[in-house]
C-alpha cells in the first residue's frame, strides 16, 4: 500500500527541494553539530554512550563493522549509535525545534541518517541531505498531528520515532508497504512520555528524543524483517489529513527555530529581556533589590531556582534569566560544574518572582513571551515589555551568527582548526560523491 506520505519518503530527493530549504537544511546540520560535540561534556551524554557500547552490540559482517557514536568514534548497532547521538544533542539543550510541535526533530534525526548513512555501501552527500531533509518534513508534521489528536502533552521522541523510521525505510530500500509497517511499529512503541514531569522534576529523561530516535530506527528494523504495526494514526487518520496534504509544497524546514542558549527555549524569551535591558541602561546586577519575570504557563513551570545538575539548570526559568543578569550571556559552562555554584548568580536567582500572563498564555505555543522588571536600590524601575527571544522564522538568526555560535559550542570540544573545518565542510554540503570528509571530522575519536 501506498499513500503520499510514503511516496514522499521515497522519491523525494535533495535536489527537489528549493534552494531556501537546502539552505536552511545546511544550517540546521551545523547548528546541531556544534551542539552535538558540546554535548560530549556532559554527563548524561558519558553515561549514555557507554551505555550503547556495552549494550548494543553491532552485528559485524564483511565490510561493516557497526556504526560509529557521533565525536565518540566507538562503534555499536545503528539502534545504539542514535540512541546515544540523540541524547548526546539533547544533553546541551541547545539545537533547534519547531513552535507546533512544542519541541525538537533534527537532535533525533541527524544521528539517525549518520547511522544509516554508515550502513549503506554508497551514499553521498546529497543523499544524506536528502535523508535529512526528509525526515525534518516528517518528523515536524508528525509532531503537530500528534498534539492536534491526542490531549497529553508528549516528549519529541514520540514523533521523532517516525521521522528516524522515514530515514530507515529510505536507507534500507524497504518496500512501501514495509515502509507503512514501519511508520506504525514507530508509532506505537515511540516514547510519548509526560513532558510536563520532566519540566516540574528534570533529570536526564530530557524530551525523549533518543529513546525516539533508537525506537524508529530499531522499526525499520523489523519492518524489513517482516515485522507488522500498521497504521501510524498520526499520518492516516482521517482528522489530520490537513496536515500532511501541503507535503513537498510548504516546507516546514524554513519554520524551525534556532535556540541562542543552552537552555529551554521558554526560557529564553526571558534571557532576552534581560539582555534588552542591558543594552538600555546602566546598571549592576549587585544593585537589585528585586526582579520579576512576567511568563506563560509553561515557562513558568520551569521553577528550579538553585540548580543542583545540569538538567535542572536546564529546565529552569529563573537560574538562566540570573546568569544573562550576572554575565550578560548564557553559555554551557554557566549551567555545568562550577557555574552551579556561582553566589551572584545564585542570588539573583533566588530574588526572582515568576508571573504567570494570561495574554501570554493565550499566544502559546506560536509566541513564546516574557517580560523583564528589575527594581534598584536607587529606586529605579526598569521594565523590558513583551519580549520573544531571536532565532525564530520571524526574526530568525543569519547565515553568520548561526556559524558564530557553531564555534562557540564546538570550540572547545574540536580546536578552533577542528571546528572551522567542520564548518567547512558543511557550508557547501551536496555535492561530494561520498562522506570521507565529513565523517573523519565528526567520528574521530
Amino acid at each position: 500500500m501506498s499513500t503520499p506520505v510514503i511516496d514522499f519518503i521515497h522519491d523525494h530527493q535533495w535536489a527537489d527541494a528549493p534552494a531556501d530549504a537546502q539552505a536552511a537544511a545546511r544550517l540546521a546540520l551545523l547548528d546541531l553539530l556544534g551542539v552535538a560535540a558540546s554535548g560530549t561534556t556532559t554527563k548524561l551524554s558519558t553515561i549514555i554512550r557507554q551505555h550503547a557500547f556495552e549494550c548494543f552490540a553491532p552485528r559485524v559482517e564483511p565490510g561493516f563493522d557497526g556504526c560509529r557514536i557521533m565525536f565518540d568514534g566507538r562503534r555499536c548497532s545503528a539502534p545504539g549509535a542514535v540512541l546515544a547521538g540523540g541524547m548526546q544533542i539533547d544533553s546541551v539543550d541547545a539545537h533547534d525545534g519547531h513552535k507546533l510541535t512544542k519541541g525538537h526533530v533534527g537532535c533525533g534525526v541527524l544521528p539517525t541518517a549518520l547511522a544509516f548513512s554508515e550502513m549503506e555501501s554508497e551514499i553521498s552527500e546529497s543523499d544524506l541531505m536528502g535523508h535529512l531533509l526528509m525526515a525534518y518534513e516528517i518528523g515536524a508534521r508528525a509532531g503537530i498531528a500528534l498534539h492536534h489528536s491526542v490531549n497529553d502533552y508528549h516528549t519529541s521522541g514520540a514523533w521523532i520515532a517516525l521521522a528516524a523510521a522515514s530515514i530507515g525505510a529510505r536507507s534500507l530500500k524497504l518496500t512501501k508497504a514495509q515502509t507503512r509497517e514501519a511508520l506504525g511499529i514507530a508509532e506505537y512503541h515511540g516514547p510519548r512520555s509526560q513532558m510536563m514531569r520532566c519540566i516540574d522534576y528534570p533529570t536526564m529523561l530530557k524530551d525523549g528524543s533518543g529513546w525516539g530516535a533508537m525506537a524508529g530506527t530499531s522499526a525499520s528494523l523489523l519492518a524489513r524483517d517482516g515485522f507488522t504495526g500498521s497504521p501510524a494514526l498520526t499520518i492516516e487518520s482521517d482528522e489530520v489529513q490537513s496536515i500532511w496534504s501541503d507535503l513537498g509544497t510548504r516546507w516546514t524546514m524554513l519554520e524551525h527555530y534556532v535556540k541562542a542558549y543552552p537552555v529551554c527555549r521558554w526560557a529564553q524569551p526571558a534571557i532576552a529581556g534581560v539582555l534588552k535591558l542591558h543594552e538600555q541602561h546602566d546598571f549592576a546586577h549587585s544593585n537589585i533589590k528585586r526582579m520579576e519575570i512576567g511568563t506563560f504557563h509553561e515557562s513558568k513551570r520551569l521553577a528550579v531556582s538553585a540548580p543542583s545538575n545540569t538538567e535542572q539548570a536546564q529546565y529552569s526559568l529563573p537560574f538562566p534569566a540570573a546568569v544573562a543578569t550576572v554575565h550578560k550571556d548564557v553559555s554551557v559552562s554557566h549551567i555545568n560544574g562550577d557555574g552551579l555554584s556561582d553566589q551572584d548568580v545564585l542570588r539573583i536567582s533566588q530574588l526572582i518572582d515568576i508571573v504567570e500572563v494570561d495574554a501570554y498564555n493565550d499566544k502559546f505555543p506560536a509566541n513564546r513571551i516574557s517580560h523583564i522588571v528589575i527594581e534598584l536600590d536607587d529606586g529605579r524601575i526598569l521594565e523590558s515589555g513583551p519580549t520573544e527571544a531571536d532565532g525564530d522564522p520571524e526574526q530568525p538568526f543569519t547565515a553568520k551568527e548561526i556559524e558564530a555560535k557553531f564555534m562557540r559550542f564546538a570550540s572547545p570540544v574540536l580546536s578552533e582548526f577542528g571546528a572551522i573545518a567542520l564548518s567547512d565542510a558543511v557550508r557547501d554540503i551536496g555535492a561530494k560523491p561520498s562522506l570521507s570528509a565529513l565523517n573523519a571530522l565528526i567520528y574521530r575519536a
